[in-house]
Formats: C-alpha cells, structure tokens, sequence
C-alpha cells in the first residue's frame, strides 16, 4: 500500500504510468491522505519507481488555506514500511514551469505556462537519471503543523475519463496584441494578502513609459476591465474608449518619444489576474518608472489600504491622500513622478507574465474566419492520420472546438511541432451567433511551448468548460494534431436513477440537471466546474436532494456535511464555503447545512452520523441565538443572502428570510437531536423557534399589503420592498398561518406584479417545495417548461446558474447568465421524481415510502429512485382511460409502501417485491 497526501496537490506516477492526484480538499489541521494499492503494479525483480509531482498554491484562496509546500508518503506492506518521504528522496523544480504564471480567480490558483523545451523527458520513469537532483529536505515527522492530524480519505477516488471533441465549429486567422501582460496587483500592493482569501482595497496606480520611434495611434487595451479614475497618458485623463464592458480600449494618437502612461488601480481586489496589453502599427518598448528589473512596469503606493471581513463594517480605505489626488496631472512625465519617489516600486517578477493568454483570446486585432479543412477534423477523429493545421505567413492558427457538452477535467494533447510553437488553451462554456461569453473574473486558460518533435501534455489543473479556443503561435512549420481531449473527472457514480415522461422537454430538462448535480460532484459538491469549483455550503443542501434521487450517492454527503464545522476556528456561525480562507458567513447557508444534516440522518436513518454531528449543530445555533436583538429578531451582520434578484436584504439589520429559515432550522433541529438520542437537549430549541415565528408574524407582517415585509434595516428604516422570496419562505418555513397561509398561497400561483419576482434556480428550489405543499404540481411543471425550457432552447447541456429576468444578472444582452453550469439549479432532478413521479420517503431511512403520482396534463410517466441502503424503487404510470390510471410498484419487500391517488383519480396497482 502506498500512502500519500501533500500541500498542495499531488499527481502520483508508478514506473511513469499515473496511479492517481489528490489530496481531497482539506483543513490542514485535518489534511486527507490517499491510499493505493499498487502491488499488481510492482515489476518483481526490477528497479521501481515512485515520482510525484506537487503543485503548491502559494496563496489562499476559497478551498485551500495557505501552508508551507510539502509532500509526505509511505509505502508499506504486511505492516513494515518500504519506503518513505525523507532526506534520501530526490526533487527539483519541474523544469520550464513558470511559477509566475496567471491567478485564475480569487476562488482558486494558478492557470500555467509550460516550456516543454526544458522539460526533463521521461523524469517519471525507473530509468531516469536523478543524480543531478539535490536530496530533498525534511521538514518534520507526521503531526507537525500545521498538519496536525492525517487522516484517511472518506470518499472514492474521482474519475478519469478520456472524452474526444464532438466538432470543429470554426478556423480562424486570428493576431494577439503586440504586448499583452497578466498582472496579480493584490499581492503586489498587499503582500501579506497571500495569507487570507478577504477581499482588500487598495489606493494607487500602475504605471509606464511608453517610447514610440515614430508618431502613429496606439491602443491601451484592458481585456477584464480597469478601476478607479481610469487611465492618464502624460498628465491628461483619457475619457474616450470602446469596448462592452467589462473591457475597455483606449485609441491615442501619440507623437514620437517617451509617454508616461498612469493606470488607476484603486478599489477592492478578491483576488486574479488583471490584463494589460497595448498594439500599434508603430513600433514600442515599454520600461519601468522604478529601475530594470526585467519588469517594464512599476506600482505607485499603495496610499491607503483595507481588508473586508465577513460582510461586516469596517474602516473604509481613504481615497483622498493628497500625493494620490495631485499624482496624475502633477507627473505628466517620468521625470516629474520622481518628486513621488517614496511611492514608486518595482513590479514583482513573480507576479507579472507576458504570457497571457486570457488577454490574447479576448483582445484578438485581427480575427478573419477561414473554412475547415476536412484533414483538420482528424484531430477529433479516432484515426490515425493527424489533423495538419494551416501555417499563416501573417497571423496565428485559431480553432474554435466543441466538445459537445460541458465538460470538467483535465485538458490532454498529442501533437508533433517545430521546437518554440506555442499552444495556448483557454476554455470558455457559452457561445452562440459570433458571441463568445467570455470568462472574466477566471483565467481558464493554459500555455505550452513545444519542444521540438512528437509530444503529449496533460494539463494537471482542473477546468470546466464547453468551447476550446486552441490556437497556435509562432510555428515556422505545420502542426500536427493527433489528438485533442479532456479527461472528464467526477465524484464515482452510477446511473441509478432516472426519469422518462409524456413530455419531451420534462425529460431533456431531468437530463440537464442530471449532467449538471454530475460535473459538480467533486470530492465535495461545488457550485461550478469553470469559475469557482467551491463548496458552497448551502448550495450543497439541495444539491444532495438532487443526488439522493439522481445517483443515489451518500459518501459524498457525509463528507460535506463533516467539513462544515471545521469552520469553528474561524466563526461558530461557520463559514458559508469551506475550507476556505475566506472569513464570509451567510446566515442562511448554516441554516440550510442544519436542514442537511437532518434531511441525511433520515435519508440514511444513521443515527451515529446524528450522534456525532449534534454537538455542532447545537452549537452554532447557540451562537445564532445570541444574535436575537430586544425586538426578538435575529439582527447581525453578514452576507445575508438568499436570490440574486433585487430583493432588500441588506447586509446588516434584520432581514426576514433570515428569520425564517432560522425558525426552520430551530424546529428541524428537533428532530436531528432525536435521531442523536439526545432529544430533550432540543426542546429550548423548538421553543425558541416558537417565539421567533409570533415575532415575526407582530413585527414583520404588513397587514395594508398583505405580505411579509423584506427587512429593517439597520437605522431601523422598515423595508419598501415585498418580494415573492419573502413569501415563499414564509409558507414554507411554516410561519404564515391561518388566513395569512391562505393569502400566500395565492401569492403562489398569481405573484403580485409589484413583488420582486424569483431571479434564479435557486430561489425556484424552495418555490417548487411551496408549490408541493400546496399540491399545486401543475404550477411547478409549467415555471420549469418556462424556465428550462429558455435554457434548452439557448442548446444548454447543463443548468444555467441565473435567470436573464433581471439586470442585476448580466452585464450585456447576450449574456444570458453568468455560470452555464451550476448543481444549486439542478431542482427537476429531484421533483419530477418526487413530486410528479410521486415517490417520497416516509419513515426515516426508506423504512416506508410513500407513493402519489401527480400527472398534471402528463399521460405517462416513469422512473427509478436509488435507495440508501441499496436497491431502488420503480414506478411507471399512465393513463389507460379518462380518468384511470395503471401504476405499477416495484420495490424491496422489507419496505412498507404506501400509495395514494390524486382525488377523482381511480387506478389499478400492481406491486412488485424483491429481496435485497
């Protein structure tokens, strides 16, 4: 057995064939190792050789808290150690890896640039010669931290599936920038930002000295956008660009010589690259302010700085330093700037590269479409002729290819090139008409150099996306193209469930949110496969819904569920993504963990996972309760979010949704404490959720309009603003009773013009639950034909995160949504089985279930349920006549079944038992 974990992650090779990556997302005071059983592997009698290539973030970000790189392994059998980490161990830095390469996003690392030229060929292999490799270093023995605690992975290894292109959908002659640079300004301006994920701002500039040969137009282009007061070119504020925004260009015509170019870079920073790059037919060079250090840029201040915590108030950075106001016109050229000597710094190395190819891709200063050639659609084909791709006497080779679907994994090519072609790889998930939403905010992208010859390359980041832009860059002979793939990798699962009907679209939508709840299982669920890749703790509850019904999956679950307390070091409210070194709570994301873990234990009826996860719940609902203000509402500080749509939920102050799924979470807690055996210890709980919900109903209801109030907020102003959010919380969370239930029930099918409609699939999850408690199915099928029905038509393989209803959600018309897959908008896969096909679980752990179809206007339906403890339940029904339906029952026989009708419905049932 061979043990291994490493910070960051690893990438484990056995006599140069890879035996797996990881580790699994972890606390480091609770780091996850992998075991592999690698004896069939072993070559009895002859040299074997263990390689690892580790890949250190260097930086925190949302799944990942910053620690020192390491790598740690053993190899072991019959209880005595073979092999293991030491001083003996060889290591280098893997050679042509540029670790100055772009941030990808705030919520994850690095994309990377690769010169294959200086690669060590074969280094994996047994035969390789190491002898020039320095002894590696040993830092500690295990239980040093801050990996103060290893333990053994709790879920199946992920998947690798090799997947080819479904098509070419274009060929292009296409040119980049002459100068294009990705810049990481947050560590540059806050240095000690790599140890936290907060958000900062900072006050500043960045700044250079452009020398022209001959007078001629330039154009300063920002691909992801720019900050501040904007950009000033020899003292003057230049206000006119093009550009949809995010991206702006700047066309100057500018006389022979120097220019001093001031960029304003003040505001908050997340974290990932920023892009910089200028073309002209006249010819440039660019050099720094600060002195040579190989970086032609240099950054002014920063004149005052600030970090944001968790949503909550703060010292507000100070933008009225008076060196950082005067700057600009009192520095027209470099000369003047050196009055401001003491603010002026070199650019870090580390964190500048002019290998950009985010930049590239999206500032393209000529694009000329050209036909595919058949003999390129081998690239895609399994055959063994290669595509040949055209060489440009002037300009680069653009291919545009469609992988049919979205897609999550690791990019892989083969190809033979002259020494020094460049291949850049940057992924994108929407495109349509000539647009090409393009990933701002993510640098989903990657670099190779050739060396010279045949070569393959499989990419060790991870990376979702639809489209590939694959374009090659200064080839002086035709590249060939073998082959081009991604290795698909997912959470381990199965096809157990399913769903089919009388309605075409009902069934494509099942079947998008089916691929969607699959590329977001990773070794946690995430949000997104493309720009985040985060475990999003409330978004994982009904996610977990989803899978329960789609996959069947449990392992999973539970791991995320445990995740969430390791938090407590950070807040007892718990993070809202973890792990993560971001210090951000949102209230209602720990209440819908509580709901999690209460909807697992009686999914599952484990009552040691209830024992053991009890404490915590119990705990931050403790915390939670400390909050309740002297009206008797919860009333605090954090992300207190629910929708993307305009609803009021302001940051601070009392907001109404929050008060009500906490009332939820009071009372589901309740029955979670039972399960633990620990009952009583929840009866101040339920009573507590008791006063909160007649509070709620004297403070926040307005009888005049008949509706729940959205807030108050925090100078005690009430809220203007009546959404239908608000609503469907309340009906749902039980708290709107008697004829106020009654009123919100008919809120439920005509929504008030005036209220703030659901903008998002989210939101549209707990409506769907509102409409199943008020048996009002038809109204859920005819919002998902509505609203699924706008995605399939847009050709989506997968679920949109937002709905286009609102401007809050997109930046331009053609941006439909911002992520094209997202498992929190994933709800058909659980209610069309739930609901429509009507199997429901009765007592906990499926001990009983309960069946009762809803056919709406559907004449048939049919499908499968994955049981946790294994097997499934079938159901198939139709209509045989007017008002009588055929329902067939399969399911285990140790299971009671319990079937209802619609009313006015007769049917004939037939039940079939197996034995598990």
């Amino acid at each position: 057995m061979l043990h291994i974990t490493a910070d960051s992650r690893y990438v484990l090779f056995l006599n140069g064939e890879q035996v797996g990556r990881g580790p699994v997302r972890s606390w480091p005071k609770e780091q996850f190792y992998d075991s592999y059983d690698i004896g069939g592997q072993l070559r009895p009698g002859a040299r074997n050789t263990i390689a690892v290539l580790v890949l250190h973030f260097g930086v925190s970000n949302f799944y990942y808290l910053r620690g020192r790189g390491g790598l740690i392994a053993e190899v072991e059998a019959g209880g005595r150690t073979l092999a293991a980490t030491d001083a003996g161990w060889r290591t280098a830095r893997l050679g042509g890896q540029q670790s100055n390469s772009p941030r990808m996003a705030c919520q994850q690392a690095f994309a990377e640039v690769v010169d294959a030229r200086e690669l060590a060929e074969g280094w994996a292999e047994p035969a390789f010669d190491d002898g020039e490799w320095p002894s590696a270093q040993a830092i500690g023995s295990a239980g040093m931290a801050p990996w103060t605690s290893l333990i053994p992975r709790d879920i199946p290894f992920l998947t690798e599936e090799k997947l080819y292109p479904a098509s070419i959908q274009s060929l292009s002659r296409v040119k980049a920038p002459k100068y294009a640079a990705a810049l990481d300004l947050r560590n540059q301006m806050v240095p000690e930002s790599v140890n936290h994920a907060n958000p900062v701002s900072y006050c500043g500039y960045v700044a250079t000295v452009l020398a022209l040969e001959t007078s001629g137009f330039v154009t300063l282009g920002f691909p992801s956008g720019v900050r501040g007061s904007g950009v000033w070119v020899d003292g003057v504020l230049q206000s006119e660009w093009t550009g949809v925004q995010p991206e702006r260009y700047y066309r100057l015509n500018l006389a022979a010589g120097e220019h001093l170019v001031l960029v304003d870079i003040t505001g908050s920073d997340h974290g990932g690259s920023s892009h910089f790059a200028i073309d002209s037919d006249a010819a440039f060079t660019l050099r720094s302010p600060a002195g040579d250090n190989g970086v032609p840029l240099a950054t002014i201040g920063t004149f005052d700085q600030s970090e944001y915590i968790d949503h909550r108030p703060g010292r507000r950075m100070q933008t009225d330093h008076p060196d950082y106001r005067a700057l600009p016109e009192a520095a027209p050229t470099a000369a003047a700037l050196e009055a401001f000597g003491s603010w002026v710094k070199p650019f870090d190395p580390s964190l500048y590269t002019e290998e950009n190819v985010f930049g590239s891709n999206v500032w393209r200063t000529l694009a000329e479409r050209r036909a595919v050639p058949r003999s390129v659609l081998n690239a895609i084909l399994p055959v063994p002729e290669p595509g040949v791709l055209p060489v440009f006497e002037d300009g680069d080779c653009e291919l545009v290819i469609d992988l049919g679907a979205e897609r999550s994994g690791y990019v892989g090519f083969e190809l033979e090139a002259p020494a020094g072609t460049i291949i850049d790889a940057y992924g994108v998930e929407y495109m349509r008409e000539g647009y090409t939403q393009h990933t701002y905010g993510l640098d989903n992208t990657f670099r190779y150099i050739c060396r010279e010859g045949r070569q393959s390359y499989v990419s060790p980041v991870r990376r979702g996306f639809r489209y590939l832009f694959l374009t090659v860059r200064g080839n002086s002979a035709p590249v060939k193209l073998h082959e081009i793939y991604i290795r698909q990798s997912t959470y381990p699962v199965a096809e157990q469930g399913s769903f089919r009907c009388s309605d075409a679209l009902l069934n494509a939508t099942w079947e998008i949110s089916r691929h969607t709840t699959r590329l977001c299982m990773e070794d946690t669920f995430v949000d997104c496969p493309s720009y985040e890749q985060v475990f999003w703790v409330g978004d994982s509850r009904n996610e977990a819904l989803v899978n329960y019904y789609v996959f069947g999956e449990t392992e999973i679950v539970e791991r995320c569920l445990n995740l969430v307390p390791g938090s407590a070091d950070e807040t007892p409210l718990y993070l809202d993504q973890v792990p993560s070194a971001w210090s951000s709570v949102i209230p209602n994301w720990t209440f819908f963990w509580i709901l999690a873990c209460r909807e697992y234990a009686a999914h599952t009826g484990n009552e040691t996972f209830a024992a053991r996860i009890w404490p915590a719940v119990k705990h931050t609902l403790t915390h939670y309760l400390a909050h309740i203000d002297d009206s008797g509402l919860l009333n605090m500080a954090g992300w207190n979010l629910l929708d993307w749509a305009p609803i009021d939920q302001p940051n601070e102050g009392i907001v109404t949704h929050q008060n009500l799924f906490l009332v939820k979470a009071l009372r589901d807690s309740r029955a979670l404490a039972a399960a633990a055996g620990a009952a009583e210890e929840a009866d101040a709980f339920a009573a507590r959720a008791d006063l909160l919900a007649e509070t709620i109903n004297a403070v926040l209801w307005d009888e005049e309009k008949r509706a729940y109030i959205d807030c108050i907020h925090a100078d005690e102003r009430r809220s203007d603003v009546y959404s239908m959010q608000t609503q469907v919380v309340a009906y749902l969370c039980g708290v709107a009773q008697g004829e106020r239930e009654a009123v919100i029930e008919g809120y439920l099918s005509s929504p008030p013009p005036a209220f703030v409609q659901i903008g998002s699939p989210f939101m549209s999850f707990f409506y769907y639950e509102a409409l199943e408690k008020a048996g009002r199915q038809t109204l859920m099928l005819d919002d998902i034909r509505r609203n699924y029905g706008q995605m399939l038509r847009y050709d989506a393989t997968t679920c949109w995160e937002m709905y286009p209803n609102f401007a809050e959600n997109r930046s331009n018309p053609d941006m439909l949504t911002r992520s094209h897959c997202h498992a929190w908008s994933a709800a058909p896969g659980y209610f069309l089985g739930s609901s429509i096909l009507g199997v429901k679980r009765g007592a906990d752990g499926w001990r009983t279930v309960d069946i009762s179809p809803q056919p709406c206007d559907l004449t048939w339906a049919e499908g499968v349920v994955p049981l946790p403890q294994g097997g499934h339940i079938a159901v198939s029904w139709e209509f045989v006549s007017a008002g009588k339906l055929k329902l067939r029952i399969e399911a285990p026989e140790d299971i009671v079944v319990n079937v209802s009708l619609p009313e006015g419905i007769e049917g004939e049932v037939t039940q079939v038992s197996y034995v598990r």
